[in-house]
């Protein structure tokens, strides 16, 4: 089965996309199609089309937050029929044989690109980063990660390393295992963002704990932070807004933020230190550092520092003892530098989260069918794709760009 999809060809021409053919891999027992409908452009497409965490494989069809309707299931398929909407998020793969896998988890702990997509365990992780430096770019970590892992591919039932494809296109081929069932309350170009920005904050704060009685600080308000607002209020907790200045504040209030604080102003823990219980920060650097209209060469983006931009150690101190920060922002530079007496000082831990596992997502999505709540969204059609990753780029969103295919078949 062949598809067609906007493709970039080069990194440093980013924002640059042409329609191309191509054939989806080879359909197995387990696999769904599914007629794109609509996908969101996620921030870490930015990352992902521009080279930041690794040099991919070109030419690369990108987008993670998809939803359409199913036009084939695979003769073991149970889960799914013709005609069922459903969606798909950052991972299309996995082992399917770690400690991660079994315990109902099924994360991916690497780049969700759409291209790359491995389940594997934490300790791998570790021995991934260990062997670096601060100043070891992330292509070459990952290019480490992949070298210590190729002894141990071999016997992986699904072939990690293929291409998956994204969503900016007609179709895509998934494993069942990693397709969700959208609710029947919940618009397609409502859920498409859920799929990653609304998973990733989702998880970080249930798997920490978060619920009635919870004190949650949100650091970053836009395409991730406007959905921890919104989860953290629903789960039951008690919400601060960590954000710049005053400019979103009508938005934070009307997504239910109990809270504000403007990091911008010197004492701003003053009244907050020790706390609250959990913070997920989405944001400890900008893509840029800069709101303009210029689209930036992959090369002025690596030569821009912007990991001054959240004061780190300050926000560790709002923590309560035994506290969370948790990082499910990932951006291509380093975290800022701490003290290990920042860490020290009330117990507590820095953490790091992404994506989230299929029970995570079905939970997700009854949570807002339930509650009505809906992503704050702008909807372009798919041609317009150049302009939407643009958008995103200068931050010029409130909050996530959803694309509606209009790519003839």
């Amino acid at each position: 089965m062949s598809a067609k999809g906007y493709a970039i060809h080069d990194t440093n021409n980013w924002s640059d996309f042409k329609l191309i053919s191509y054939d989806l891999k080879t359909a197995e027992d387990y696999d769904i199609d599914i007629a794109i409908t609509h996908c969101g452009i996620c921030g870490s497409d930015l990352h992902t089309i521009r080279g930041g965490w690794h040099s991919p494989d070109l030419p690369l069809v990108a987008g993670h937050e998809i939803v359409g309707e199913v036009t084939r299931v695979g003769p073991k398929v149970t889960e799914f029929k013709v005609g069922d909407r459903a969606g798909v998020g950052a991972q299309v793969s996995s082992c399917f044989d770690c400690s991660t896998y079994y315990d109902g988890l099924n994360v991916a702990q690497l780049i969700p690109d759409q291209k790359i997509a491995i389940t594997t365990t934490r300790t791998t992780v570790a021995k991934w980063w260990a062997p670096t430096t601060r100043d070891t770019p992330t292509a070459t970590r990952y290019t480490r990660f992949l070298n210590s892992r190729k002894s141990s591919l071999t016997n992986v039932p699904l072939v990690l390393l293929s291409k998956a494809t994204g969503g900016y296109a007609t179709a895509i081929r998934v494993h069942e295992r990693f397709v969700f069932p959208i609710p029947d309350k919940l618009a397609s170009d409502i859920a498409a963002p859920m799929l990653c920005a609304g998973l990733t904050t989702y998880s970080a704060l249930v798997r920490y704990g978060c619920g009635p009685g919870k004190k949650v600080g949100v650091v970053g308000i836009g395409g991730l932070g406007h959905f921890a607002i919104m989860w953290a209020k629903a789960l039951g907790a008690e919400v601060y807004a960590l954000t710049r200045n005053s400019r979103k504040d009508e938005d934070i209030k009307k997504l239910g933020a109990d809270h504000i604080l403007y990091t911008e102003e010197e004492d701003f823990t003053k009244s907050y230190e020790g706390e609250m219980d959990i913070i997920i920060s989405v944001r400890f650097t900008s893509f840029s550092g800069v709101r303009a209209t210029t689209v930036l060469t992959r090369q002025q983006h690596q030569t821009i520092s912007v990991s001054a931009g959240i004061p780190i150690r300050k926000i560790l101190s709002l923590l309560a003892v035994n506290g969370h920060l948790v990082c499910a922002g990932l951006p291509d530079e380093p975290l800022p530098q701490i003290a290990a007496f920042d860490l020290l000082v009330n117990g507590c831990a820095l953490a790091g989260s992404h994506i989230g596992s299929k029970k995570e997502v079905v939970e997700m999505l009854k949570l807002a069918s339930e509650q009505d709540l809906r992503s704050w969204i702008e909807v372009l059609p798919m041609s317009k794709l150049k302009e939407g990753v643009e958008k995103v780029e200068r931050g010029d969103v409130r909050y996530r760009v959803v694309l509606e295919n209009d790519i003839e078949a």
